[in-house]
């Protein structure tokens, strides 16, 4: 896995935090230091962190579980929805549907509903239905689909959660810990990273620290996805191979017990033949 540089997370400003009278005491180990009143944080901690929380994540895509990321700040978005569609992940950048994680079931009818828009929308009695109600169908499915359309595939709770600021995110921090969802987060110098089981200590509000963290994030995953690919494919491969073997045994065990049934009867037949 392809550590992040130091040189990389400078220039991305990813050791700006917050102002001192901002910070939380909580965030004390990985803060730096202290200029013209605005906390510095300790790079080499971010690093360490980030490592940390980038092999993790690796084995929990490598055993093929979802994890799902939220970024509902606006420099975060886009980001996110670039990064994470690519990894085939849910995630969430519009407004954190209360309860989506401790009420998932309700939530799930949410989604199953925008599909059966779907459905009913291609059948004849759609066709008949008068303007003004498609057109009240029609934005009820586009705010299904802005709400919930990028977690439409999360079809049981994810594996892990990853957050970008968690003070902004604080309900999804909140459902995943009284569920016992494994978090991952960028925390600020202003943030609580004993709300976290990996928090990556770095500026969670410049554009260019976001995607520098959720890069390396991607490449864990990615490596994961690929790790777990190569094994699968490694299975088949010994399967097949198990399988040819027995193949092979069960056809010399039914040419043993051919020739066994036709050696009595060479025997007889020589027999025949010397008496003539």
């Amino acid at each position: 896995m392809a550590k992040v540089e130091f040189d990389q997370l400078l220039d991305a400003g990813v050791h700006f935090g917050h102002l001192k009278r901002k910070w939380n005491p909580n965030m004390a180990p990985y803060i730096f230091m202290e200029r013209n009143g605005i906390h510095i944080i300790d790079l080499y901690k971010t690093q360490a962190k980030l490592e940390e929380a980038a092999n993790a994540i690796k084995q929990i895509a490598k055993s093929g579980k979802k994890i799902l990321f939220v970024a509902t700040k606006k420099q975060a978005k886009e980001i996110v929805a670039e990064r994470v569609t690519k990894l085939n992940m849910p995630y969430v950048t519009e407004r954190w549907p209360g309860g989506m994680l401790t009420n998932f079931t309700t939530i799930r009818k949410a989604v199953k509903k925008m599909t059966s828009i779907d459905k009913m929308a291609s059948t004849p009695q759609y066709q008949n239905l008068s303007k003004r109600e498609r057109l009240q169908i029609s934005r009820e499915r586009a705010k299904l689909e802005k709400n919930l359309g990028s977690i439409s595939d999360l079809n049981r709770l994810p594996s892990a959660l990853f957050v970008v600021d968690i003070i902004k995110e604080k309900i999804a921090i909140a459902e995943a810990r009284k569920l016992n969802i494994p978090t991952f987060a960028i925390v600020d110098t202003n943030s609580d990273p004993t709300l976290v089981d990996f928090p990556i200590p770095a500026n969670d509000d410049a554009a260019k620290s976001i995607a520098l963290i959720l890069d390396a994030m991607a490449r864990a995953i990615e490596e994961g996805l690929m790790e777990r690919k190569l094994d699968r494919d490694k299975e088949e491969e010994d399967e097949a191979a198990a399988n040819e073997i027995e193949t092979r045994k069960a056809a010399l065990e039914i040419e043993e017990e051919e020739d066994l049934v036709k050696r009595p009867r060479k025997r007889i037949a020589k027999a025949k033949t010397g008496e003539e």
